[in-house]
């Protein structure tokens, strides 16, 4: 097996480019893994489809079509959004156990990004920004920043 040093691993990585989801072959490429992620954030988190599609920026009929299978290449936009809530999951999971970690987005809070309404509410109405704001306070109260 061939020696491989830190500047040939590196060549080899910088040969990629940078990832972005502005990138269609980027996109193309996590597209199935982030739609598998957020099936599973749907079960955990209990969704509703009229949440869940509105979480992810599509019709009902367009996400029931995704959860059967038919999975065309993500948006920038719906990529962004599926990455905010993974993030989101992933950081309550860190904090809290497993229970208390999925209900949180579903009881009222009375924090200024929420104005004692559920998460996921909050997140619904206020788009990507609020999205990511809510990553940014969950990674906040966990340390991460």
């Amino acid at each position: 097996m061939p020696v491989t040093t830190v500047e040939t691993r590196q060549a080899e990585l910088g040969a990629l480019g940078p990832q972005t989801f502005a990138n269609e072959r980027d996109r193309a490429r996590l597209s199935a893994v982030a739609l598998k992620a957020f099936v599973a954030l749907i079960k955990a988190w209990d969704l509703s489809n009229a949440e869940a599609s509105a979480l992810l920026g599509v019709s009902a009929s367009t996400l029931d079509r995704m959860k059967r299978g038919s999975c065309p290449t993500l948006s920038q936009d719906q990529l962004t959004r599926v990455s905010a809530l993974v993030g989101v999951y992933k950081g309550l999971h860190l904090l809290f156990a497993d229970e208390t970690a999925d209900e949180w987005a579903r009881r009222p809070n009375s924090g200024p990004l929420f104005d004692r309404d559920t998460p996921i509410r909050a997140m619904i109405e206020g788009g990507i920004p609020r999205m990511l704001e809510v990553r940014r306070y969950v990674d906040a109260v966990r340390g991460g920043l």
